[in-house]
């Protein structure tokens, strides 16, 4: 109760703490672990490849957890059809679900009048408005320290969610930078009502797809060891620095179009880093708050440890 807010009411959750979508590693045992440790724990439906292995993973999810959890669709990066992916959700009646990159409005519109919590992801005020004005139930909010697609506008976080919490009238939850306790604090301070977290749920025991040496990239890596690419084509985007970024960012500089660079920033290449630990044959997604983790803790161990310096904060401020 300590914690409670309208976005755990919302969700029915214990913490206001979410997992972020993570294309290609929000799957079932990471999801359920967020969740059975008092968060919300999110299944990435676009990573899949069709709406039956969607329909398993869910399924996979209610064996290992009867908690609150939700479904993301990343619906801007992959340019395929989500819409039988969606009706697999529903019809599977996923409490949540959750909306990253592209236009929100036809998946609120299939939603409206169900009992899903919907959520949109954004990166700027007047996403924010329109999300709510189109039926959003909350908004995530991601400054520029985030990991993975990113806004244009490079603002961050700490100047980003008081504006985005003083423009519209439902939960807004902080996303970008934040890996620990003092960070959802932080979070709370600046309005927000819960906060969504991507890059610090990587380096956990149960994200079992992702490779070792991504995990030891994030524990080895400062905060000044990530860049933004795909800027040139509109959609910039952290990920850890390394000779693949360079030669992305040098494609950018010298002859930039989706064609020249659809190879270096493809779904295959995120895959041989996150999965096959070629380290310099492709990407990995992360944001800022690596300078911040130091260990791969089970996502139970992670949660608690939050709970706790959340705490502390909360006693300095009742000095």
């Amino acid at each position: 109760m300590i914690f409670q807010t309208r976005v755990t009411e919302l969700l029915g959750i214990n913490y206001p703490i979410i997992q972020g979508g993570l294309a290609y590693l929000a799957y079932s045992e990471l999801c359920a672990a967020v969740s059975n440790a008092g968060g919300l724990g999110q299944v990435t439906a676009m990573s899949l490849k069709t709406p039956e292995e969607l329909r398993e993973e869910i399924r996979k999810v209610r064996v290992l957890t009867d908690k609150p959890f939700g479904v993301n669709f990343a619906i801007g990066q992959t340019g395929r059809p989500y819409e039988h992916m969606l009706q697999v959700a529903i019809d599977e009646k996923v409490p949540v679900i959750s909306m990253t990159g592209g236009n929100p409005a036809p998946i609120l519109e299939k939603l409206a009048g169900t009992p899903v919590k919907k959520l949109v992801l954004v990166a700027a005020k007047r996403q924010a408005q329109k999300a709510e004005q189109l039926g959003a139930d909350a908004i995530m909010v991601v400054g520029q320290e985030g990991g993975g697609h990113l806004g244009r506008d490079d603002i961050g976080t700490i100047v980003l969610i008081p504006q985005v919490v003083d423009a519209v009238s439902i939960p807004v939850i902080a996303s970008g930078g934040i890996a620990d306790g003092r960070g959802w604090m932080a979070a709370h301070a600046l309005g927000a009502e819960g906060i969504e977290m991507g890059t610090r749920f990587i380096a956990t025991k149960e994200c079992v797809h992702a490779s070792e040496a991504y995990k030891n990239a994030l524990l080895s890596s400062e905060e000044t060891d990530t860049t933004v690419i795909k800027r040139t084509i509109g959609a910039p985007a952290r990920a850890i620095k390394n000779s693949w970024t360079e030669t992305i960012l040098r494609i950018e500089k010298e002859k930039s179009t989706y064609d020249t660079l659809k190879d270096y920033v493809s779904g295959e290449a995120n895959k041989q880093f996150i999965y096959e630990g070629n380290i310099d044959k492709g990407f990995g997604w992360a944001g800022q708050s690596i300078g911040l983790i130091k260990d791969v803790p089970s996502t139970e161990e992670l949660i608690e440890r939050m709970v706790s310096e959340a705490l502390e904060v909360r006693k300095k401020w009742q000095l």
